[in-house]
């Protein structure tokens, strides 16, 4: 069977470093006895290759393309009835996995921030994630508050998840090269198994925070009409970026309490 070729469509850019693959792979922990794990966009199994010589670990590979598809059955038999031609966006987890699994892969960048928050959607289910993605979001993702690149991302993932950028990886290992670096990083559930606010408020005022980033919290979040005297709390004269979770969190909790 031929090999398959990277489609520009599909975000397809393959990996061609073994070293890299491998450790890649080497970076889930899986904590806590899971055995589950999905591989998200294999290609050709450049990382499937590594996750299959771990005997305790379940592998399921999911992949829209059925080139790949079609390549992974014949090349992965051990992987018979886990190899899923499907969109992984609209994937129904809940119903492909009972318990916890971890989520790996290299993912195209084109849904890579569509990955993540379907992540979020499952947390209870996903306690880690190990995942090569574009570097600048990678390092937006893991930026800590009052960077630059701290963002809506960076909130809503450090609220659930501890983040660890672990590498850089350069352009000329894919094929075909992309324009950009890449980075690895991980993702390992916290102990905060929920938030003491209302999460659906707490992800609202996340995003309006960051609607308009270099206007203050006071600006920003008029939509919610705070009562003058709440609004001048002094958190108020700030930016979005330079709150840390636990900040989003106390402002969550004043407008649960004090919006009219």
């Amino acid at each position: 069977m031929k090999p398959v070729q990277p489609k520009k469509h599909l975000g397809q850019h393959f990996l061609t470093d073994l070293n890299i693959a491998q450790n890649i792979v080497e970076a889930l922990r899986l904590p806590g006895g899971v055995q589950d794990v999905l591989e998200v966009g294999p290609g050709m199994g450049v990382l499937t290759q590594y996750l299959v010589q771990h005997p305790e670990y379940k592998t399921t590979i999911v992949d829209i393309d059925r080139e790949s598809i079609a390549w992974l059955n014949e090349h992965f038999p051990q992987l018979e009835g886990r190899v899923l031609l499907a969109d992984f966006l609209k994937t129904d987890l809940k119903t492909l996995f009972s318990g916890p699994f971890a989520v790996i892969g290299n993912f195209p960048y084109n849904i890579s921030s569509q990955i993540f928050f379907k992540v979020l959607d499952h947390r209870d289910q996903v306690p880690e994630v190990v995942g090569m993605i574009q570097k600048e979001v990678a390092e937006r993702i893991a930026a800590p508050h009052g960077s630059k690149t701290y963002g809506i991302m960076s909130v809503l993932l450090q609220a659930f998840y501890d983040i660890e950028y672990l590498f850089t990886v350069h352009e000329h290992v894919f094929n075909p090269p992309p324009k950009v670096k890449s980075a690895v990083i991980r993702l390992t559930r916290n102990q905060v198994p929920q938030l003491p606010c209302n999460e659906r408020l707490f992800m609202q005022v996340v995003k309006a925070s960051f609607a308009t980033r270099r206007k203050t919290l006071r600006n920003c979040l008029k939509l919610f009409n705070l009562p003058q005297e709440v609004a001048q709390d002094k958190l108020f004269d700030k930016r979005a970026e330079q709150l840390s979770v636990q900040d989003f969190i106390q402002l969550t909790l004043l407008i649960q309490e004090h919006a009219v």
